[in-house]
């Protein structure tokens, strides 16, 4: 892994928008496109926030969700409402630039729905991912395997409410141009803790990533 630490929340939310607008320019410079992969959480919507205020050629990007809970389409704990709320409002996209997880429709619908949706756009060029205090990332928790074919994955039981929810699978992750992982607080301390001494927690399953991680989080 290619760990940054750096201040603060502020300063990975930062750090995070700028990479991001980096990445975009770069692989538009290549193949006249971009595909970003959001995640959800506040050191993530925070990016979004920043990244808003950026310039950039905003039609040639095309924006995934890296995971999504099975709940209505207008529930706030949503991902998509999320970046709606934080990014998509503030900056001249078109609905069909934006693809949306259907987990609405349940798990296993809304996965082989996505796994259609995402085919032409693989690889992506750039995932965000967060890190969670049990060492999960995106909807892919510890103790639970999925095949590892399946590029969008159902899961169930979920140690995290709500149980049911819809996951890019560690082969999709794994294979995009770059990972960038923003991770803060002294809550993630424990599983940044474990992932560096080498445990195979969900986060450490995607080598050569980067990770942005606070001091909190850090504690050295």
């Amino acid at each position: 892994m290619n760990w940054q630490p750096v201040d603060d929340a502020e300063a990975v939310a930062t750090e995070a928008a700028q990479r991001i607008i980096t990445c975009a320019a770069e692989s538009i410079s290549r193949h006249g496109r971009f595909s970003l992969v959001l995640a959800g959480g506040a050191t993530p919507a925070r990016a979004y926030q920043l990244l808003a205020e950026k310039d950039a050629d905003w039609k040639l990007w095309q924006f995934y969700f890296g995971d999504e809970r099975c709940l209505p389409v207008d529930n706030p704990q949503r991902n998509n409402v999320m970046a709606m709320r934080h990014l998509f409002r503030h900056i001249p996209v078109k609905e069909d630039q934006i693809h949306v997880i259907p987990a609405e429709a349940g798990a296993e619908v809304a996965a082989a729905a996505y796994a259609r949706e995402i085919e032409p756009a693989l690889p992506f060029d750039l995932v965000l991912l967060g890190l969670g205090e049990d060492g999960h990332t995106a909807s892919l928790f510890p103790g639970q395997e999925h095949p590892q074919d399946e590029r969008v994955v159902a899961v169930h039981d979920a140690p995290k409410p709500p149980p049911d929810r819809v996951s890019l699978n560690y082969c999709t992750l794994a294979s995009a141009g770059k990972r960038l992982f923003l991770v803060s607080g002294k809550g993630k301390a424990d599983a940044v803790r474990r992932w560096r001494r080498g445990e195979v927690i969900p986060a450490a399953r995607l080598p050569d990533s980067d990770v942005l991680v606070d001091k909190a989080a850090w504690n050295e």
